[in-house]
């Protein structure tokens, strides 16, 4: 069972194995069709492709963020037409450092699913061995995807809210880049800054020059400021709950489990100015 990353190697060895299942997780904020579009044009041997914005999201609110969690019961009906039952091995990838396949990494935890590693270096390391690919799409049997007890949770803007100036055992999590965190910048949302009392963790900063997720020791000393012994109560957000999944995924890898995911993150904080907003740090 693979639980968090998978390399191409080991990937490539088991792409003939029934039961395994891959998927494509390509997406452009600026783009979003190029993902799919891509995807037509080559892609990793029998990998289906997932749509940040029509699969693996919600539907917009006044008061949701940019990609609010999908229903459930929706996402489970999804999964279960891409062949992804019980006991499916699933491994997402990107060409994005894994920042959009881990979304699905997350959220197959949140429907109960063990099963699921994103590819280590993405689609780029998949390429750089030159190993197949195809752009045919795989034919795919219907199965049941069975919605078990989650892995992982989210947590809502009430708790945050409640525990962001420093409870003590409460570690709040931005993946943004610097730059946004700070509120020097803010080219995507109305509203510049972070939530009073978060520490500022971009996603980028997990992996190496390569692409490729920092070792373990290295991901964990990353995030050591962060209660080590109590990693339930380190909860990330981002722009709007996607690269904070990155975060949540390398904390996992580190030996570091059971972080949050605090989904609507800044693009659904904002929405309420009674809210209050950090600049500087």
């Amino acid at each position: 069972m693979f639980r968090t990353l998978i390399s191409p190697e080991t990937l490539n060895a088991n792409l003939a194995v029934p039961g395994w299942r891959v998927v494509d997780c390509r997406f452009d904020l600026q783009r979003p069709d190029a993902g799919k579009s891509a995807w037509c044009e080559a892609h990793i041997p029998g990998a289906v492709y997932a749509h940040l914005e029509r699969d693996l999201s919600g539907a917009i609110t006044p008061h949701a963020g940019r990609h609010p969690l999908p229903d459930p019961d929706r996402l489970a009906e999804r999964l279960g037409e891409w062949g992804i039952g019980a006991d499916t091995q699933v491994v997402a990838y990107d060409a994005s450092g894994g920042a959009m396949a881990a979304r699905l990494w997350w959220l197959l935890r949140w429907l109960g699913h063990e099963r699921v590693a994103v590819l280590d270096g993405g689609w780029q390391a998949w390429r750089a061995r030159g190993y197949a690919t195809e752009d045919q799409a795989p034919v795919v049997s219907r199965v049941d995807f069975p919605r078990r007890a989650p892995l992982t949770v989210p947590v809502d803007a009430g708790s945050v809210l409640a525990n962001m100036n420093g409870a003590a055992d409460w570690r709040l999590v931005d993946a943004r880049g610097a730059e946004r965190f700070r509120g020097d910048i803010e080219p995507i949302d109305p509203v510049a800054g972070h939530i009073p009392g978060a520490a500022n963790r971009p996603y980028t900063g997990n992996l190496d020059a390569n692409g490729k997720f920092l070792a373990p020791e290295m991901l964990r000393e990353r995030f050591q400021l962060f209660a080590l012994d109590a990693a339930d109560h380190v909860v990330h957000y981002c722009g709007s709950g996607v690269t904070a999944c990155h975060n949540a995924l390398a904390m996992e890898h580190a030996g570091l489990p059971g972080s949050c995911l605090y989904a609507g993150s800044w693009s659904e904080w904002i929405r309420d100015p009674s809210r209050p907003v950090e600049r500087g740090g």
